[in-house]
């Protein structure tokens, strides 16, 4: 079973900046998804951003323009950094890999990291 090992995170005033990495512990293949969730106080987990196929990501509306994926497919690595970061971004930010993508089949994350804390605040 492959593992995500998760580090940065930490406390950041508004404005801040701050970067996540995660590491595969095995080979992740190029045709699953490597991505960031996050988990805020008193909100469902969703996801943040995702690295996919070819270069594609993806981002959610509220972190456009402010966080960026980075993938290296040769390390089985991903990273996310995260600027002019708000309040509203604390949360604890979980990365993970889904199943094999098939055109036409559901994406399923399968895999999670034990989760990274993020504060902002003054």
């Amino acid at each position: 079973q492959v593992r995500l090992v998760e580090s940065g995170g930490g406390l950041v005033h508004p404005g801040g900046s701050l970067r996540l990495s995660c590491a595969a512990s095995g080979t992740i293949a190029i045709t699953q998804t490597m991505g960031w969730h996050r988990q805020t106080p008193g909100h469902t987990r969703e996801l943040v951003a995702a690295a996919g196929m070819g270069g594609a990501t993806y981002y959610t509306d509220s972190v456009k323009g402010r966080f960026t994926i980075s993938r290296d497919s040769t390390k089985n690595t991903v990273s996310l950094v995260m600027n002019s970061l708000k309040p509203g971004d604390t949360g604890v930010y979980y990365c993970a890999v889904t199943r094999p993508i098939i055109a036409g089949s559901d994406v399923v994350w399968e895999l999670w990291g034990q989760g990274a804390q993020v504060t902002v605040s003054s």
